[in-house]
């Protein structure tokens, strides 16, 4: 989905030389504590995403203060949208990382018009909020606080342990609208975690994070996800990384195989070829030519065996395709019964009070 407010071929008399046509661009950035990195700050012209219907996405609306992202994941479905920007979808999406410097300010405007009518808001579907970008440009409590001002309940799905510097002020969020909190962790082999997702913190520091959001009232998910066929999928992979979620505190676990999106596919299987030649057979029978998503029969086959490991460690979960799906969009009455805050004894905001995708 193209961001709005930074399209090519607009354009832009007072941008930097050579960079004229990317519209809102106010500079670009490189620091010696982001060796390699290239931040270009823009201002954005807006903040909210409407999520089209056809996407099948069980949200309708996303903020994103980033485009590109420094975690590097190979299989990073994003990756294709960095060809909008005349980037590419490989070594440029993990270094030259967009930045909406006004995000915070634009939401808060576009929160406090009449149309807005308080829907569910997610953070982290697209590129990570909570990247390494995040250390240095602070955006997230911005939006964390217009979200809260506004009364309009949200969710973050992260990769990031940054999550916790912004505990204290979610938490105080959760005092007045419904929050969402979500840590993705695909990979608990240290080696493979860092030859696939090399700018990301270790397995242990993000459980360290479930925990923490768990031990200040949260019910945390846990995305398993991506399962790597023949590389994270074996019975004794999924046993020990569900024994560690459960161990964390995490209460619900979404999980599901491989997708191979355009643009990410092309970077996931030169990575593949490069470092396990072997599977690349393997790989090509299971996404053969454009196919983005692994055959029904081994999504299948990876549930009945996750099934009986999450009720060994006895935790709430279900594969990514048997969770929520989008309904048609209720009128105002039922959205405004629907969001309606239900406040624990403990003065937090119930986590049902609800519908959100985790």
């Amino acid at each position: 989905m193209r961001w709005q407010g930074q399209e090519l071929g607009v354009p832009d008399a007072a941008a930097l030389p050579g960079l004229e046509r990317i519209d809102g661009l106010v500079r670009s950035v490189t620091t010696p504590e982001f060796a390699g990195m290239t931040f270009h700050e823009v201002m954005a012209k807006s903040a909210l995403n409407n999520v089209p219907g056809s996407s099948g996405m069980p949200f309708d609306w996303t903020v994103n203060p980033y485009r590109g992202c420094s975690h590097s994941c190979v299989y990073c479905f994003a990756r294709g949208t960095h060809e909008y920007l005349d980037l590419d979808a490989g070594r440029d999406f993990d270094s030259q990382v967009v930045v909406k410097v006004n995000v915070a300010e634009v939401l808060t405007k576009e929160l406090r018009r009449p149309s807005w009518q308080h829907e569910p808001v997610m953070l982290g579907t697209n590129t990570d909020p909570y990247q390494r970008a995040e250390g240095r440009y602070a955006l997230m409590p911005g939006i964390v606080s217009a979200l809260a001002e506004s009364g309009t309940p949200f969710s973050i799905l992260t990769k990031g342990t940054l999550l916790r510097r912004d505990l204290p002020l979610i938490t105080e969020a959760a005092a007045s609208v419904h929050v969402g909190l979500a840590m993705s962790i695909a990979i608990f082999d240290d080696v493979l975690q860092h030859a696939i997702e090399p700018g990301t913190p270790s397995a242990k520091a993000r459980l360290d994070t479930v925990r923490a959001a768990t031990e200040a009232g949260f019910r945390v998910t846990v995305f398993l996800m991506p399962v790597l066929p023949h590389l994270t999928d074996s019975v004794a992979a999924l046993d020990h990384a569900l024994e560690l979620i459960a161990a964390a505190g995490a209460s619900r676990v979404v999980f599901g195989a491989l997708h191979l999106r355009p643009g990410a596919k092309q970077w996931f299987m030169t990575w593949l070829e490069r470092e396990h030649p072997d599977l690349v057979p393997a790989y090509l029978g299971l996404y053969p030519g454009v196919a983005s998503y692994a055959p029904k029969g081994y999504r299948s086959w990876l549930t009945q065996r996750v099934r009986p490991l999450l009720r060994r460690h006895r935790l709430d979960g279900w594969a990514e395709e048997e969770g929520v799906r989008r309904a048609p969009s209720p009128g105002l009455a039922a959205r405004t019964a629907a969001a309606r805050v239900v406040t624990t004894t403990r003065g937090r905001a119930a986590q049902t009070a609800a519908p959100m995708l985790f």
